[in-house]
């Protein structure tokens, strides 16, 4: 399986992904600049994306907790997610996602 993520300046990346990750953990351990800084427990908005129309209906639908973290995303769309809150499934092999601004990892980024 694959996902196609677009960076903060930019570039698109296919990154190869396996069943029951969470995008977050494929973004990042493919060594994109994510911050993710709650690793995963869905407590924070560091690992905002934006979902591409295409893909949007093929989520499973978003849940209060996830849409509270978003109200303290910056450039939150119809279409923002927590990486963090989607699973890698056969279904969303080719999904492809936007890193949102405001995700960069400052420290990674100073390196």
């Amino acid at each position: 399986m694959q996902i196609h993520v677009t960076d903060q300046s930019g570039t698109r990346h296919t990154l190869e992904a396996l069943e029951g990750f969470r995008v977050m953990e494929i973004i990042r351990d493919w060594g994109l600049n994510i911050k993710a800084e709650c690793g995963g427990a869905c407590a924070c908005a560091t690992c905002h994306v934006h979902v591409a129309p295409d893909w949007t209906d093929q989520l499973h639908p978003i849940e209060a907790e996830e849409e509270d973290m978003l109200d303290q995303a910056f450039d939150v769309r119809d279409n923002s997610r927590l990486s963090c809150q989607l699973l890698m499934t056969p279904e969303l092999d080719g999904l492809e996602v936007t890193l949102a601004p405001g995700t960069e990892d400052s420290d990674r980024a100073a390196a």
